[in-house]
């Protein structure tokens, strides 16, 4: 493990990434408009740059293959594209164990989490029912989370379950998806602080955030594993950004940082999850033989 390169790149991509968020704080722009958004796609493309520069430009060693860019599709592209589907609607199951917290049939969720977005009087002439809206929000979710959704989270992937899973292999496989999954989630801290994913509570929402990401690295890695491509790890960051906001949808009484995907509902369910990792998946043994 070249623990210089691998700091290299985490300063890097600290750096370079939190400056743009710096100075795109200092434009004024508020967050939730659409050049916020459109910072948000650039911004998961910088740990990409930053492996290209560390790996190509520092190091002059190959960047694709090295890290996990090849032809090797296999069910594990399922998998990758599926497990969010599967977390979404565990956590819905979770979120009823809240005291307050109870299965909508109108879908009340829905005006929630789409009233930000939407204005009210659009919403009450939409064509559609309720339930009906949630599933075709989740077909859409489906087909774009292995496709533009992924294209943008290969951004994000192929500097964490690339280049970063690749370097620390030898330090075994949970020391390696806790690490990267927690320079994972600082690395958000600035679009977290500027209203992103836990709005109204930005502070607590950048330690959320980061925990998140340390419950999801052991997944990721995993399926990128199995994969032996780290395009499955894009396509599982795609697919979950695409539908796990359906998780608050069909629930009246939601709560933030309790229910949904990214609160305590949502932890509970990738608990359970890496618990199967760690005693069915046998990672360690994963771990110790040559990927990519």
């Amino acid at each position: 493990m070249d623990r210089k390169k691998i700091l290299t790149f985490v300063i890097l991509t600290l750096l370079i990434s939190w400056t743009a968020a710096g100075l795109f704080y200092l434009s004024g722009i508020e967050w939730g408009t659409f050049p916020a958004m459109a910072f948000a796609i650039v911004y998961m493309f910088f740990p990409l740059l930053c492996t290209i520069i560390v790996q190509r430009v520092i190091y002059k060693q190959p960047v694709m293959k090295t890290y996990g860019v090849n032809k090797n599709i296999n069910k594990w592209f399922l998998v990758a594209w599926g497990l969010p589907v599967f977390i979404t609607f565990a956590t819905i199951g979770v979120n009823l164990l809240f005291p307050g917290v109870s299965y909508s049939p109108e879908m009340a969720g829905i005006f929630e989490y789409l009233g930000d977005y939407i204005p009210e009087e659009m919403m009450a002439e939409m064509p559609f029912s309720p339930v009906a809206m949630f599933w075709l929000m989740l077909l859409q979710g489906i087909i774009a989370g292995p496709t533009i959704n992924a294209v943008a989270a290969f951004g994000e992937e192929f500097g964490w379950r690339g280049f970063l899973l690749k370097e620390t292999a030898s330090a075994g496989f949970w020391k390696s998806a806790l690490f990267i999954g927690f320079i994972w989630g600082i690395w958000h801290a600035p679009l977290i602080l500027m209203g992103h994913n836990y709005p109204g509570f930005e502070v607590p929402g950048v330690f959320m955030m980061t925990l998140w990401c340390i419950l999801l690295s052991p997944l990721f890695s995993y399926v990128t594993i199995k994969a032996n491509n780290v395009i499955a790890a894009a396509i599982l960051h795609g697919s979950i950004n695409a539908v796990a906001g359906l998780s608050i949808m069909p629930i009246t009484g939601a709560m933030p940082l309790l229910t949904g995907v990214m609160g305590l509902a949502g932890f509970l369910v990738l608990a359970a999850l890496n618990l199967l990792i760690l005693f069915f998946g046998k990672p360690e043994e994963l771990m110790k033989k040559e990927f990519f």
